[in-house]
This record gives C-alpha cells, sequence and structure tokens, in this order.
C-alpha cells in the first residue's frame, strides 16, 4: 500500500506517547498500525526533556511502523497542557462585486476574525468557525454561493505557548518526522468519540489525562468553549503511592488494577497486596483503603473541572451532558463519581466509526490518537485554502523543515 495513502496520529502524552497508523475508508478510519511508548519526557502536558521524549516518540513510531508495514514519515501531532487558552471572537466584511459570498470571502472574513490581541508568547493553533450570518440571517455552517451585502464570521480561537509547540515540533523534527499540523488533543478527541446528536445539542467532553485534564464544550455542531485542568492521572498515583507507602511505578499499577472512585462500590471482603519498598516485604491492605484514597482525589479534579466549566458561562447547552475519556476515566466509579458532581448524564468514550485493528484501540485512552487520523482525514479531503504558494528553491535543511511544519499556525498572527 502506497505511504501517501496512509496518514498519522501522533499523541504526546504526559504518560504514554503513542503512535496510529490508518487509512481513510467509507465508514470512518481503518487502523493498520499502533505503537506506544512509556512517556518520559514530559510535564503536564509540555517538553521539559526532548532528548527523551525524542527517545519516546521514536520507540512508539518503530513500533507502529512495525505493525503497519510502512515507514512514517509525517505526522499529525497533539498538543495539550495548561497553557492552552481559547477565546471567541467576531469578524464583519462588506461582501464585494456582485453580492455573492466567495471562498475568498470566507478567508477574508475569518481573518477579521482573527485580528485579536495577543500576547507575544502566545500563537495561535486553530480558527474555528463557529458560524456564519449574511446580513441579518443566522445559523449559516456555509455561506458560500449566498447573496448579501455583509459578512460576518463568529470563530473559537485556540492559542496555546510558542515554545510548547515549537518543542513539541522540534522533538519530532529530531525522530526523523515532518509535523503536518499540531492539533488541539480535546478536539481531536472530540473527532473520534462525539455523535452528531451530541454535536448538535451540546456536550462537553472532558479528557483526563496523565498531567492535565483537557476541556471541550460543543453546542449547534460548533466548539464555545476550550480549558484545562492542571490535574490530572499522576495526581492519583501520587496519593496513592504516599498513602499506601510504595513506589510511583507499583503505585500506578495499583491504580489502574485495583483503583475505584467510590468507597461504596468496594465490598469490605476485598484485599490487596501492596509491593514494599528499600527490600521491605509485601503487605496486605483492604481495597477500601485504597478507594478512601482515590475518592477525594477524584473528587477534587472534577470539581476543579465543573468549576471551570461553569466560568465559560455554557453550561446551559450542555442538554447531551458530559463524555469523559482518558487512561483517567477509566478508573471504576469515576462515571458515577462526575454525574453526581455535575448533576447531568455522563458517560464513558470509545473511538467510534473505527475497522481494522478496532479491538486494539477501543478504549478511551485511545481517543486522541484516534482523533488526530479523523481529523487528518478531514484537512486532507477539505478544499483547498486560498493562501500564498511558497517560493520555491528553498533549501530543504533542518530548520526550514521545522519553520514548513510550523509556518502554517505561526503565519495566522499577522
Amino acid at each position: 500500500m502506497p505511504n501517501s495513502e496512509l496518514i498519522v496520529g501522533l499523541d504526546i502524552g504526559t504518560t504514554k506517547i503513542c503512535a496510529v497508523v490508518g487509512e481513510p475508508s467509507d465508514t470512518g478510519i481503518d487502523i493498520i498500525g499502533i505503537g506506544t511508548s512509556p512517556s518520559k519526557g514530559l510535564r503536564k502536558g509540555v517538553v521539559v526533556n526532548i532528548d527523551e521524549t525524542v527517545q519516546s516518540i521514536r520507540k512508539a513510531v518503530e513500533e507502529a511502523e512495525l505493525m503497519a508495514g510502512c515507514e512514517i514519515s509525517s505526522v499529525y501531532a497533539g498538543i495539550a497542557g495548561g497553557h492552552i487558552k481559547g477565546v471567541n471572537s467576531h469578524g464583519v466584511i462588506a461582501i464585494k462585486g456582485g453580492g455573492e459570498v466567495t471562498p475568498q470571502d470566507v478567508e477574508r472574513v475569518l481573518d477579521a476574525a482573527k485580528a485579536v490581541a495577543i500576547p507575544l508568547d502566545r500563537e495561535v493553533i486553530h480558527t474555528l468557525p463557529q458560524g456564519y450570518i449574511v446580513d441579518d440571517q443566522r445559523g449559516i455552517a456555509n455561506p458560500v454561493g449566498m447573496s448579501g451585502v455583509r459578512l460576518e464570521a463568529n470563530v473559537h480561537i485556540v492559542t496555546g505557548a510558542v515554545t510548547s509547540a515549537q518543542n513539541i515540533v522540534r522533538s519530532c523534527s529530531k525522530s526523523g518526522l515532518d509535523v503536518s499540523e499540531i492539533v488541539l488533543e480535546s478536539l481531536a478527541s472530540s473527532k473520534s468519540i462525539l455523535t452528531e446528536e451530541e454535536r448538535e445539542i451540546g456536550v462537553a467532553i472532558i479528557d483526563i489525562g496523565g498531567g492535565t485534564s483537557d476541556i471541550a464544550i460543543f453546542a449547534n455542531n460548533a466548539i464555545k468553549y476550550t480549558g484545562a485542568v492542571a490535574l490530572g492521572g499522576n495526581n492519583l498515583t501520587s496519593d496513592i503511592a504516599f498513602g499506601l507507602r510504595t513506589s510511583p511505578a507499583a503505585a500506578d499499577k495499583i491504580k489502574i488494577k485495583h483503583g475505584c472512585a467510590l468507597v461504596d462500590m468496594v465490598h469490605p471482603s476485598e484485599t490487596i497486596e501492596v509491593p514494599g519498598v528499600g527490600g521491605r516485604p509485601p503487605r496486605t491492605i483492604e481495597r477500601r483503603v485504597l478507594a478512601e484514597i482515590c475518592e477525594p482525589r477524584m473528587e477534587e479534579m472534577l470539581a476543579l473541572i465543573y468549576q471551570e466549566m461553569e466560568r465559560s458561562g455554557l453550561m446551559h447547552y450542555l442538554g447531551a451532558g458530559v463524555v469523559l475519556t482518558g487512561g483517567a476515566s477509566l478508573i471504576p466509579g469515576c462515571v458515577e463519581l462526575a454525574e453526581e458532581i455535575f448533576q447531568m448524564p455522563v458517560r464513558l468514550g470509545y473511538p467510534r466509526n473505527v475497522g481494522g485493528l478496532k479491538d486494539v484501540v477501543n478504549n478511551p485512552k485511545y481517543a486522541t490518537a484516534v482523533g488526530l487520523l479523523f481529523y487528518a482525514a478531514e484537512q486532507e479531503t477539505a478544499p483547498t485554502r486560498f493562501v500564498a504558494e511558497p517560493e520555491e528553491g528553498k533549501e530543504d535543511g533542518l530548520f526550514h523543515k521545522i519553520w514548513s511544519s510550523m509556518k502554517r499556525w505561526f503565519g495566522d498572527v499577522r
């Protein structure tokens, strides 16, 4: 199979790095390869050690290449973390010519909407249209071909720290990969786990990762809000390691195998074995002790997420409730606890419309990586945007590769 037909998503997370190779199909995406590696160079979604990050990326990519039987040269990379901020903006232009909206008019109104003050240490990652208005007619998804004299656009602008994005691209480049685009991870997850009905009537997606919990709110088939809380599954692991007096590695295994977010769900007779540290023998304790450590921390995380959602002022949009995804959402009792705190329906988000190695990726922790494939498929089949062509004859060195990868969104702010 030609490599040009394949697309690759690279989820660069705090606890794991995951590369997924897929091929667009009539029903969605066929997964043909997947590779994962423990992430050692990131903290709270931000690269803190490029060399360790490069090693983790290479290991995940090599595993995916071996399974897919192909060579990976370019990826769609995810970005997340507490530095991600979203803002809603509005743009207005006059329609030129005979009063018919052209694709160039759409580009101009989006450029007008992007004309907002952004600090020098931040850059635009996405400009996501929420809807268009032609004269006074609202709720238009695609205004091209319509008649009018004034075109308006409501957009959601996602910004991130310049250095965080640069370090992701640099890590990929040192791994021998070209970054086709940097994608907000909560946006990518939404592509793989949300239904059209949920997007229409309003839903919040909460991606509880290792270092951060990312939030995105959708309504009327458009993204309305993005944010993040700097707490994740690693905080729970640290609490377990401290409370049970064991190593972080052992605490993580205990969390995955025996963790529970609600004490009431644990039978009093259940016990677990806790490995000792420093040569000490393992101990046997009641599983309820573990649940008593997990429940307060999960309750704190979900309460902070709820406060962040309330600050958005969009809670009244959430007719479909909340969808949880990410590795930490798999802890038993998490959905029930979230329903108590949010006072609305909550479900786990599993990748949808997936073929091929479906059983391998049928897990909320792969929602972002699979979602990157859906995002990539949409971008590669979308009509070409009216942008200036790059100059020919440029030297294709490492710096030029990095710049070429980033100029797509570095050039968004002018």
